[in-house]
């Protein structure tokens, strides 16, 4: 029996849980994000350069990195729960640390503590999610992690927005994060582990358990003897098993896509925003009321993504984003070259590249790394592919500054529009759809 002819699932149950494990992503938008409406109040206070601002948003990137291994290692050993319940307390203790410093090495110190959150939450949330959810509605729970990232975007930019002329109103921005810190912490205390990893320790009669209150009994024996036989094919993973040549390709489709996610270039729209809308001559409100057009865009197209992701497939939606972003971007770099008058016009198509990216890349590449690695070793594979996903980040944050002036912005987006057009033929030739099937059938299909 396979589980998309199991009528039976609890949907409120799974959706519960998936959005208590989805806060990490919430907390990962807002840190992501709550730079952007800072940059103008902290390059001043800190007496920034160029290159002084990039390493300033990226900082948190180096965390990030660090932060997905340590969590690859965590939730091997111990489970994912007590890994997203580290990533909370992290990412409080930076929220209080980033809004009382006074101190550029402070400043960077706790953005890079937040990283190690960030980095945590982005690698366990979606995986911990594709582990509880059936195969049918899998895309669609593991995109709940993108929702709460845009839901975090958003709320982050809107509160940028109020607090720009607030007395120290940077502080406030960053001091924000504690209470949504808090909710995520506590929530995760009525979450119950993976059933998947409780199985990799030998714990069927609680892995059972899960399992029948998210689909039944019948579900349950269904899944219990799947993941037995995946786990009794082979040996449990160790990171040197990425390395086997029945591993190793799969483990390229993973960085590859997860470099992709971040050069595609999307993300200086969400860090650099008012950069980009003041070269149009918009005041600082002006920026950051532009962004939060940005937000509600993301967060609109991330609900059609939802949508789309169980009908039209992992693999077509990333074609589609992909050419899309090709089109954006060329028309924003020729707007960036000759800006007069076409303030609005920029908006617009910033806006579609922001829609195209939300109903693609954004919440299919999480799905597509949840999904391919096998049980045996996905802790691993999720872990090295999020460290590249961060390191492409943190390289694409740390130079976008720089291009833009040096070289104008429209050089980026060129660049951009160049990364998105390998990508589509990578997509096309090398990712194999996974819509609706098992985790244990996907290991078949890339094996």
């Amino acid at each position: 029996m396979k589980q998309s002819d199991n009528p039976t699932y609890n949907i409120r149950y799974i959706l519960i849980i998936s959005f208590i494990s989805a806060l990490g992503g919430l907390l990962f938008g807002f840190d992501i994000s709550v730079i952007s409406g800072a940059i103008p109040f902290i390059t001043p206070y800190f007496h920034l350069s160029e290159w002084g601002k990039g390493f300033a948003v990226s900082s948190l990137y180096l965390g990030c990195m660090a932060g997905c291994l340590i969590a690859g290692s965590i939730s091997k050993s111990y489970g994912r729960k007590p890994g997203l319940m580290i990533a909370a307390f992290l990412f409080g203790i930076s929220a209080i640390g980033v809004a009382l410093s006074h101190q550029l090495f402070w400043f960077i110190v706790f953005r890079m503590i937040g990283g190690l959150g960030v980095g945590m939450a982005s690698m366990l949330s979606p995986m911990y999610i594709a582990e509880i959810s059936p195969a049918s509605i899998r895309g669609r729970m593991v995109s709940v992690n993108q929702l709460t990232i845009v839901i975090g975007i958003l709320l982050t930019y809107y509160i940028n927005y109020l607090l720009a002329s607030a007395t120290d109103g940077w502080r406030w921005m960053f001091g924000c994060g504690l209470i949504p810190s808090l909710l995520f912490f506590l929530g995760m205390v009525f979450v119950p582990e993976s059933p998947r990893w409780l199985m990799t320790k030998g714990k069927e009669i609680k892995s059972r358990k899960i399992l029948q209150k998210i689909g039944g009994l019948y579900y349950a024996d269904d899944v219990i003897l799947q993941i037995g036989q995946a786990t009794n094919e082979s040996d449990h993973g160790r990171w040197k098993t990425l390395l086997d040549k029945s591993i190793f390709p799969v483990l390229l489709i993973g960085i590859v896509l997860a470099i992709y996610q971040q050069f595609c270039g999307i993300n200086v729209v969400f860090f650099y925003a008012p950069d980009i809308f003041a070269k149009t001559g918009a005041g600082v409100q002006a920026q950051l009321l532009q962004t939060v057009a940005v937000g509600a865009v993301n967060l609109i197209f991330t609900l059609v993504a939802m949508w789309l992701v169980e009908r039209a497939g992992r693999r077509g939606l990333m074609l589609f984003g992909s050419a899309a972003l090709v089109v954006c971007y060329i028309i924003i770099g020729l707007l960036l070259r000759d800006i007069t008058g076409n303030g609005s016009l920029l908006l617009l198509f910033v806006l579609l590249a922001i829609a195209s990216y939300a109903v693609s890349l954004a919440p299919v590449t999480w799905v597509l790394i949840a999904e391919i690695f096998p049980n045996r070793i996905r802790s691993e594979g999720v872990a090295l592919a999020t460290f590249f996903l961060w390191l492409a980040c943190y390289t694409l944050t740390l130079t976008f500054p720089v291009i833009m002036s040096k070289f104008g912005g429209y050089t980026a987006f060129w660049i951009y529009a160049l990364v998105c057009l390998l990508g589509f033929l990578f997509v096309y030739f090398k990712v194999k759809e996974t819509k609706g099937k098992t985790l244990e059938e996907i290991e078949e299909v890339y094996s």
